[in-house]
């Protein structure tokens, strides 16, 4: 079955709720109005009513099955009770007066709306950086329980193959504890997309070949995932051919339950699994989905500002499909 196909089937029916922070973006209101007429979720815009309207006007989208809030023209009462409930969560560390501004911005407004169960999950950063979306993740959503820090991945598509990468977009230099967290991570997320996870910590060394501190790392965030998630296939420090072919990987790393077989890859920093991504996606003619999150309570993802309508309504199925699981 193709990933999207078995991603809908998982979220037919559920009518989960999933908000826009970016409501006037046209690329926004295109994808709210596809996902609405296949009854796949609600989509919540948020922004204001009357550019929305216009826009979807111009370009002939059905607003008719979407929600629109304005969050700058909400009743007192909305606005006071969802005031309360930031300055709360804060607890002490920003001002009833600071929390009013920090609610300006639509993309806590959005926030709040998932962490009061007012959606399911949040969609944004086509018009804003990375930065802007998971503030407010991470100062209201918060992590998950045994979780100390968020990460980003992508999952790489092509024909009948599926990959995961990560870290690619959010953490810039684990160290061996992060790494290994990362991994095991990384292993429950890749089952949401039917990926059977076997995973690779990547390095240009295989099993000791070469001698750095990054090989070192990779060694012991091995180690620490092994041990974390003993029902995992994980192994590591792996070269990337070791990790894929399985020629390469019965001559640099025979017995492994992973080399040669691999579908999730654990990068050492963020400069590789960048890198890595983007050559797959250029010169490799995968499909790139990304960049997503995890570790996360609830499911808030993050758009490239690259995005495309088609980016936008495959990403809001994602992350419905998260709150079914999380």
């Amino acid at each position: 079955m193709e990933l999207f196909d078995s991603l809908k089937q998982k979220i037919s029916g559920l009518n989960k709720t999933i908000v826009f922070p970016e409501g006037e973006d046209v690329r926004i209101i295109g994808a709210a109005s596809r996902l609405a007429a296949d009854k796949l979720l609600q989509p919540v815009l948020l922004g204001n009513v009357d550019t929305i309207k216009a826009t979807a006007a111009d370009k002939g989208f059905d607003l008719s099955d979407l929600t629109l809030v304005d969050p700058t023209n909400v009743s007192a009462d909305e606005k006071q009770k969802m005031l309360d409930a930031l300055v709360e969560r804060r607890k002490g560390k920003n001002t009833p007066e600071q929390a009013s501004k920090m609610l300006e911005d639509p993309n806590y407004w959005g926030t709040m709306m998932v962490y009061l169960g007012e959606a399911d999950g949040m969609v944004s950063g086509a018009a804003h950086p990375t930065g802007d979306t998971i503030r407010p993740a991470l100062q209201i959503i918060k992590t998950k329980p045994g979780v100390k820090r968020i990460s980003g991945y992508f999952v790489l598509l092509k024909d009948d193959k599926r990959y995961f990468f990560a870290d690619s977009a959010i953490n810039i230099d684990l160290d061996a504890e992060g790494i290994a967290e990362v991994a095991v991570e990384s292993a429950q997320t890749a089952k949401l997309y039917d990926i059977d996870p076997k995973v690779a910590l990547l390095s240009f060394s295989t099993k000791g070949s070469a001698k750095a501190d990054v090989v070192t790392k990779m060694q012991e965030a091995t180690k620490l995932a092994q041990a974390a998630a003993p029902d995992v296939p994980i192994d590591g420090e792996l070269q990337f051919d070791a990790a894929v072919v399985p020629e390469v990987a019965a001559s640099k790393a025979p017995g492994s339950p992973v080399a040669g077989q691999a579908n999730v890859f654990i990068f050492p920093e963020l400069d590789s699994g960048n890198i890595g991504y983007k050559i797959a996606q250029r010169l490799g003619g995968f499909e790139a989905l990304g960049p997503l999150l995890q570790g996360l309570n609830k499911p808030v993802s993050d758009l490239s500002r690259g995005a495309n309508e088609e980016d936008v309504y495959k990403v809001a199925i994602i992350t419905a499909m998260q709150s079914v699981e999380l």
